[in-house]
């Protein structure tokens, strides 16, 4: 690549920053807005500020965050997951797949295409983009709908597919340009693959226990890079794709314990390769093409996604009998092109499958589909209201319950006691924990337990705290308890949080956060081994729960009390001194009334009136005040 000025850095700074944002507020994608900036500075657009070469060059570099795309694409891949969505993943992302592809190759042929490259193209532009379509359906509040869900399993398979196709584009090409893969080859390709499933089995896992075990961060950032880079050299070495070599690596570590913490460490680096991909592809796009062939480019547009849409909507209401108006939705969100249309087209011109003017024709394509799908998706929503404004509630798929799941932060004594009991009563849930050690004992007793400080965001969003029905806060450490606490509440204020107190202060902190469920770690315990020891000392039963539970309602209507002046030392203070007191006063009237109910003592007759002491009236101001069970 020519000599990078700061004065390039910056330009790219500058469209990485302000493409999306801009992009954002017109509700148009971040992949458009990418894309915009590059054809803004690329060597097609107005400014200009880089040349064709430096492109290309810039394409190729990027192509790495398309790598770790695929990387985090595996590693989201467990098998578990991958069954229970088998029907819609397979079924219909198949059928989609290949309708789709079969629509489009009989229309490249009768456009006078080989049928080796009208079959490549045909399967490249069946593919979706995931990135924009789950961004636009998100937007628009449809994802957690059942046509959304949909889509979110179309879209996965069709992840699926892009991989083998990376890799086997070649074999399109309608004269061979090299040596087609020989047996020895395929035996080397599956014999390396094979190496990195039993050496990621046995070695990834115990290496990032070790580095886990140092507390550096930046060192497991590090190490997720390296096995991501050097799982991908091997899988070239071999003759396979740099793309299928990440999708294995991230397999690899679908089921480690540090899979929360690796998809939380690389997001940022895949947001921004992906970013700077997306920039360098708009830069690559040819514009004048649009200028001189106008009517054939918009032609293709509208071939392409009404092909597209119209394929899942058949699906949509004949297959999974989604009403005609889900139905449509489902198909105008997924009628766009791809982002794996950018690198499968690029491939397959370097592979000799299309010519590099076909190339440069189809990513227009691509791109204009792209910008036609939020304009399409509001173009219908807006019809539907002036033509139906009384829509039927039969046409509405009620959100999907939250995934079911409950989130343990922090898997230590009390937290591997929620683990057991909720495993016992076959609730699902995600535990997180700093402790590798921690981890790895949990996971030997068969318990589900991931490596992840629940304190972060990006932790708590892979664990998917948005579909989870609650969370247990049973972190050790005070600060990020709170820290947590926090997060939670500004990001899922309607997640239920259920939070561990390790003293008296910290329980104060958490009631001023605005937690309800504070339960503090050794409060019951306590009262239970007193309750013991009262009847080992020979106190009547009905003695003994009566002072359990006087004590127990009297601390936990203070505790809630002290939480609002927990910062006046001198009136906590004050107010010990008075409660010792009253506390002393109200063992005295249940040891009374217990004599009565006994018939061992007369009642006692009231005492008169008399004005209270200072003290006193500061005890009995609470007396009125509601109990709030902590």
């Amino acid at each position: 690549m020519p000599q990078v000025t700061l004065l390039d850095i910056s330009v790219l700074l500058a469209a990485l920053a302000l493409g999306p944002t801009l992009a954002k507020f017109l509700r148009l994608g971040s992949v458009l807005g990418y894309l915009g900036a590059g054809v803004l500075v690329g060597p097609y657009g107005v400014q200009r500020m880089f040349s064709v070469n430096e492109a290309k060059e810039l394409l190729h570099f990027a192509e790495f965050g398309i790598v770790l795309l695929l990387f985090l694409i595996g590693l989201e891949l467990r098998p578990k997951r991958l069954w229970s969505m088998r029907s819609s993943i397979f079924g219909l992302g198949g059928a989609q797949v290949g309708v789709t592809a079969v629509l489009i190759a009989v229309a490249a042929v009768a456009l006078g295409f080989a049928w080796q490259a009208a079959v490549f193209v045909g399967l490249v532009l069946a593919l979706s983009s995931t990135a924009f379509a789950l961004q636009v359906l998100d937007e628009t509040g449809e994802l957690k709908q059942r046509h959304g869900r949909l889509a979110f399993s179309v879209l996965l398979f069709q992840d699926l597919t892009a991989i083998p196709l990376i890799a086997l584009a070649p074999l399109f090409a309608v004269a061979a340009v090299s040596a087609p893969m020989d047996v020895r080859t395929a035996l080397i390709g599956l014999a390396t693959i094979g190496t990195v499933f039993v050496v990621g089995r046995f070695v990834i896992d115990p290496a990032m226990r070790l580095i886990a075990s140092a507390k550096v961060q930046d060192a497991m950032t590090a190490f997720a890079l390296l096995v991501v880079v050097v799982v991908t050299m091997l899988m070239q070495s071999a003759g396979l794709s740099a793309s299928l070599g990440a999708f294995i690596a991230g397999a690899l570590l679908a089921e480690s314990s540090y899979r929360h913490q690796i998809e939380a460490d690389l997001k940022p680096f895949e947001g921004l390769l992906l970013g700077l991909f997306f920039t360098a592809i708009g830069m690559s796009l040819n514009l004048q093409l649009l200028i001189k062939q106008p009517l054939l480019i918009l032609g293709l547009v509208a071939a392409l996604v009404l092909v597209k849409s119209g394929v899942l909507f058949a699906l949509g209401v004949y297959r999974e009998d989604l009403s005609p108006r889900l139905a449509r939705r489902l198909g105008l969100a997924l009628s766009q092109g791809g982002e794996f249309a950018f690198l499968l087209l690029a491939v397959g011109a370097t592979a000799s499958v299309l010519t590099r003017s076909t190339s440069e024709l189809l990513n227009v394509v691509v791109t204009l589909t792209m910008v036609a799908t939020p304009i399409l998706l509001g173009a219908d929503r807006w019809l539907t209201a002036r033509l139906a404004p009384k829509t039927s509630l039969a046409d509405f798929d009620a959100p999907p319950e939250r995934d079911g799941h409950v989130i343990i932060a922090g898997f230590g004594r009390m937290g591997g006691i929620v683990g057991r009991i909720l495993r016992a009563k076959k609730i699902p849930f995600t535990a997180l924990d700093i402790s590798s050690e921690q981890v790895e004992v949990v996971k030997r007793f068969g318990a589900e337990a991931f490596f992840g400080d629940a304190s972060r965001p990006d932790i708590l969003e892979a664990a998917r705290a948005n579909r989870a029905r609650a969370i247990v806060i049973t972190i050790d450490d005070v600060e990020a308890s709170l820290r947590t606490v926090t997060i939670v509440q500004q990001r899922y204020p309607e997640l239920p949080i259920y939070a561990r107190a390790r003293n008296r202060a910290h329980a104060h902190r958490l009631i001023e956060a605005g937690v309800a469920e504070v339960h503090r770690e050794t409060f019951d315990t306590s009262l239970a081994m007193t309750g013991r020891v009262l009847k080992g000392l020979g106190l009547p039963e009905r003695e003994v729960q009566m002072a359990i539970r006087t004590f127990k309602e009297h601390d936990e209507k203070r505790l809630v009390e002290d939480a609002k002046y927990a910062s006046d030392i001198e009136r906590i203070q004050d107010k010990a001194r008075s409660d010792a007191a009253r506390l002393e006063k109200l063992f005295a009237e249940d040891a009374a009334d217990a004599a009565v109910a006994e018939g061992k003592a007369s009642p006692v007759p009231k005492r008169p009136q008399v004005k209270p002491s200072t003290m006193e009236a500061k005890s009995a101001t609470g007396e009125t005040e509601n109990k709030i069970a902590v």
